[in-house]
């Protein structure tokens, strides 16, 4: 599992500087219908070029154990180097976004003296951080409950946040003896300052959807029912839009929160380049000198 690991987190951190084939655009009507892909601890689905990994332990609040760990890595492979897919969302089943690791199967491999209590932020959270934060195509968290540790972690790794109003936010590391990971001592005072990071992480409390809001830590918060519609909505518009400069836009994003003005400016000179000769720059600025909305294709 480790290697295997290891090899989907390279991989994925470099497809953002690979070379690969407020404006309206055309959006072309996606189908209305979910496409199964795969059943499980992940449910995969479809739904144009929206694709939507379902977390699927609804009993345990879709916590994290060692099948769920190993299926989202796969997934999230999968849903980068799909070029049909040019969106992704991350939701969970039930009443729960994911409640981090699964503490009952954690106790056992602790009490067990199991080595891979050691070896899971190295094989699973970081991979999975990693997978998320370096997919070049948007990642949108629909946050349909309880967030929690880990599982708040992987939220704050995705490129916008949707809340539904039930939603709840905690960092419950030191509660049980830890400290943080997932990325979230690195993404957490980043959206909502190191102050409030790190009341959160050292009290544990937790912060509901308006004060999510409020803070910064969602993009925004709707009613229960409407969560579906609204992502389905806003993960239409941007599997619409350019996909490579949308890439570039998360990797020079990256770039610019923990380096010098210099280096950034050298990463978005070099981004740029790729950007001037993507086949939708082309396609937009003819569509501008035409007056009509651009049509992307991603490339």
């Amino acid at each position: 599992m480790g290697r295997a690991d290891r090899r989907h987190s390279e991989g994925l951190r470099t497809n953002l500087f690979r070379d690969e084939k407020d404006t309206t655009v055309t959006v072309t009507e996606p189908s209305s219908e979910a496409t199964p892909v795969a059943q499980g601890p992940v449910l995969v689905t479809d739904t144009g070029a929206v694709r939507t990994l379902t977390l699927n332990r609804p009993a345990a609040f879709n916590s994290f154990n060692l099948e769920l760990k190993e299926s989202l890595l796969t997934a999230l492979a999968d849903a980068a180097a799909e070029s049909a897919v040019r969106a992704v969302v991350i939701t969970g089943a039930g009443r729960a976004f994911c409640a981090g690791q699964d503490l009952k199967e954690h106790l056992g491999l602790v009490a067990a003296h199991d080595p891979r209590v050691a070896r899971t932020v190295a094989e699973f959270y970081n991979p999975m951080v990693r997978a998320v934060a370096g997919m070049a195509k948007p990642v949108i968290a629909a946050v349909n409950g309880a967030a929690a540790g880990a599982g708040a972690g992987l939220a704050f790794a995705c490129d916008l946040r949707i809340a539904a109003r039930s939603a709840t936010f905690s960092m419950a590391f030191a509660g049980v003896g830890l400290s943080a990971d997932s990325g979230a001592s690195f993404l957490l005072p980043r959206l909502v300052g190191y102050g409030r990071a790190s009341k959160m992480m050292l009290l544990g409390e937790k912060v509901d959807s308006d004060e999510a809001l409020r803070i910064g830590m969602v993009d925004e918060v709707v009613d229960d029912a409407d969560l579906a519609g609204t992502v389905g909505a806003l993960a239409d518009r941007l599997a619409a839009g350019p996909t490579r400069a949308y890439g570039w836009i998360k990797a020079s994003l990256q770039h610019g929160a923990q380096a010098d003005l210099e280096s950034t400016l050298e990463f978005e000179d070099r981004a740029q380049a790729e950007c001037f000769a993507s086949p939708d720059h082309l396609e937009a600025i003819e569509a501008f000198v035409q007056k009509r909305p651009p049509n992307f294709t991603g490339s």
